[in-house]
Order: structure tokens, then sequence, then C-alpha cells
């Protein structure tokens, strides 16, 4: 018998540049979900070799170097335009600082003070450490990150501090731009994974209990991880990160187990099958995360059950169908795993 389960949600379209994951990495959290890949995910990325918070200034050298050799500060980076300042490395460390542009410092994207002050391995970790001006680090302090409603002051490239407007929270926030977003969130969640369970004594935040995201926190998280995905800045900074920890951040290497941690929804009931296409409507490209049987096919059919195109998917990763033929409406995609006969379909809106 053949079953039909909609997909709950939309996923995301992603840019995912080749990363150096090594070889069976990531094997033991195959055909996990919720939290059983949660402490497979921890498992695999736990114990990282600790630095010592003096040598980040050295680490930022190598995971966060713009193409032009300068540091690569996020709350003052302007993507496709000209930054209102820069920093060289080593020379423009921080010092004292009274306005923007005055120095560079580290910033704690997941507070400190949310773990507990100056303590290892949460101290030093470089996936949530951050080379940034000094003054907008000072600004931004220990506030969850948001989305501003009422805006009480912008940096000069943009990121706000302000009152909240997210749904499930309405207090003082501060949100970087749109570009940044999704790096941020990816290392907000890094944290739920590599200290899942670590975090007894967490002092935590009105964004996080302990290490794991308050609901309206992990739904903005979701959202800012799907409107901005990976891109090669993550990508070479995870390799660089890896090369000195020895650690990976998941989110980065694999974006789909977001969802199959937090928002699995258990789509069959005899194998861990499920299907995201994205983006929703689509343009030219249409993209399909599929992950759990090794042989799978798809086919996109019109409203009327019409064949329109079939092939085969690859497994466990992103796909990507054009789609500029076809003419504008509505289509369903279906996916079939062919060992045990199990559909899933997703409504498509072609544009």
């Amino acid at each position: 018998m053949i079953r039909f389960a909609l997909s709950s949600g939309l996923l995301f379209g992603w840019f995912v540049a080749f990363a150096q994951i090594p070889p069976g990495y990531y094997d033991s959290a195959q055909g996990l979900h919720g939290e059983e890949l949660q402490q497979a995910l921890h498992q695999i990325i736990d114990d990282h070799l600790v630095e010592d918070y003096g040598d980040l200034w050295d680490d930022f050298y190598e995971t966060d170097k713009s193409a032009g050799g300068l540091v690569w500060d996020m709350y003052s980076d302007v993507p496709g335009g000209t930054p209102p300042y820069t920093y060289t490395f080593f020379t423009d460390q921080c010092g004292n600082y009274s306005g923007e542009g005055d120095c560079y410092n580290r910033e704690h994207s997941f507070p400190k003070s949310w773990f507990g002050g100056e303590i290892y391995p949460m101290y030093s970790d470089l996936f949530h450490v951050y080379p940034t001006d000094g003054y907008v680090n000072n600004k931004r302090g220990n506030f969850p990150y948001g989305e501003v409603g009422t805006t009480s002051w912008t940096s000069l490239n943009g990121s706000k501090l302000g009152s909240c407007n997210f749904l499930g929270y309405s207090q003082t926030v501060f949100e970087p731009i749109d570009a940044y977003k999704g790096d941020f969130a990816r290392s907000m969640l890094y944290m739920s994974v590599r200290y899942y369970e670590e975090d007894a004594g967490w002092p935590g935040s009105d964004m996080f209990d302990g290490a794991q995201p308050e609901e309206w926190a992990l739904n903005l998280l979701k959202k800012w991880h799907e409107d901005d995905p990976v891109g090669p800045k993550e990508t070479d900074r995870n390799n660089a990160v890896y090369d000195i920890q020895e650690n990976r951040n998941p989110f980065i290497d694999h974006p789909e187990y977001v969802d199959l941690i937090w928002f699995y929804t258990g789509i069959s009931k005899t194998r861990d099958f499920y299907i995201k296409a994205y983006p929703n409507p689509a343009d030219d490209v249409l993209r399909i995360s599929a992950a759990g049987p090794a042989s799978i096919v798809y086919q996109i059919t019109d409203v009327f059950g019409k064949s329109i195109k079939q092939g085969s998917l690859s497994w466990n990763t992103e796909n990507s169908l054009n789609v500029a033929g076809l003419n504008a409406g509505i289509y369903f995609i279906l996916i079939r795993d062919e060992q045990s006969g199990e559909v899933n379909f997703q409504k498509i809106i072609k544009r």
C-alpha cells in the first residue's frame, strides 16, 4: 500500500560550498531525529581541543579573514557595499574605544553571562566567538538576538538595538543585518548541541534555558537559518575552526539537521523519510532536501496529476531541479522510496 503524507512547513534554499567533512564524520547520526540526533551530534563534536582565550586573537587570522586580508567583522561589514570602517589584524585590537571604528575585540555571540562567565571550554569556543567592533559589541552586551520593532540605536552598518517585535518576546534585543543572521543562528544552535546535557548550573537568559533555546528563540533562529542560508564564508570558517578545535558545526555541514532535531514530524512510520522542497514559490531552480532511504525518485505533476518531470534524487543531501521551463502555477512534487513504496508529497508554486 502506498501512503501519502504532507510535509510540514517549507524549508529553504541554501547554498553549501564543498565542506571538508572528514569521511564518516556524521555516520553515527544517520537516520536519527529529535533528541536522539541531538545526542548523537553532541557525541560527535564533544571534547574539542580547547584554546586559551588569549590565543583567539591569532586564531581569528585563520577563521575570520576577509578576501582582502582584513578582519571580517559581521557587526560592521556591508556585503556588496563599502563598510564604514575596516580593521587590520593585530594592530587594531582593543584597547580602549569611545565609538565605532576604534578597535575590534572578541564577541561571545552566546554571551558568557549565559553560561556563567570565564568558564572553559565555552569561554574560548570559536564557533560562537567572533571578532567584532568593540563599541558595537558593548552595545549588544548580553541582550538576546531578535528582530527590532522600535529602534533605540543603530550601528553604522545597520545593526539595531531596540524592543523586540518577534512573536513571544518584547524586551530589548540586538538585531544584526540580514546577511549574517543565519551565521549567528547556526552559532546559537551549535551551542545547544555541543553543550547538550552539559549545561547544569548555567544561568541562562530570556533566550536560552541553559544551552537550549526558548520556544520563541527557536522559532526565530529557524527563521534566520532559513532566510540566510549557509554560504562560502561559513563553510570556510567551519573548516578553519575544525583545523584548530577538531570539531565542526553540524548545522553548517547539514542544514537539514535543524528540522530533523527540533521540527521533525515523523512522516513515515517505517522509515526515517522526509522531503523538503524550497524555495516556495520557486523561480528557475527548485531545491529538494531528502533524507532517509538510499534509493528515491521524484515526480512533478500538475494539479490534475499529469506527470511533468521525473528522475532520481541523491540521498541525505540537497538536490537542485531546473524548473525554469514550467508555466507559472501550482504543482505537486512526489518523492517515492523505492524500497518501501512509501510516497511523500508537497505542493509547490512556480512563479
